[in-house]
Parts: structure tokens; C-alpha cells; sequence
């Protein structure tokens, strides 16, 4: 009887472990703060600008990255600096 219960307690300690290391937070992307939902949309229309299609969902993680790269070249542009890949 001791080795099974000995058994549930160290399966439950694993459960608890793995668990609170997922519900550690993560980093935000943007640490400037909250954002408003002007910003979001502004941000949406920017990336859909760039050729991004939120409904692309059989080309979904290559276009999201293209159109990354697009906008990030873009405000590296605007801001002087270069992007480099």
C-alpha cells in the first residue's frame, strides 16, 4: 500500500511542477505598456498592408512572416536604423 501512495504523491508533485512552470508569465512583446485598440487596428491595417491575410489559413505561417519582415523593414526605414536578417 506505501508504494503506490508513494507512487500518487510523486506523480502529483510532477503535475504541480510542470504546471506552475506554464503558468509563469511571460514576457509582452511590446514592454511599452498597454496598447489601445486604435493601435491594435492601426497595427492590423499596417500588417495587411504588407500582404498579410488574417483568413490565409492554408499559408498562414508563411505570410504572417512575410508580412513580419515587411513591416519591420518598414519602421527600421522610418526610424534610420537597418534590419538585418
Amino acid at each position: 500500500m506505501k508504494r503506490p501512495s508513494r507512487i500518487a504523491i510523486g506523480a502529483l508533485l510532477v503535475a504541480g511542477s510542470i504546471g506552475s512552470a506554464f503558468a509563469q508569465t511571460a514576457q509582452p512583446y511590446n514592454s511599452g505598456g498597454p496598447v489601445t485598440r486604435a493601435q491594435v487596428i492601426a497595427e492590423l491595417a499596417e500588417w495587411r498592408a504588407a500582404g498579410y491575410d488574417p483568413l490565409d489559413w492554408i499559408d498562414y505561417p508563411q505570410n504572417a512572416q512575410r508580412a513580419g519582415q515587411i513591416v519591420a523593414a518598414r519602421h527600421a526605414q522610418q526610424s534610420g536604423a537597418t534590419l538585418t536578417q
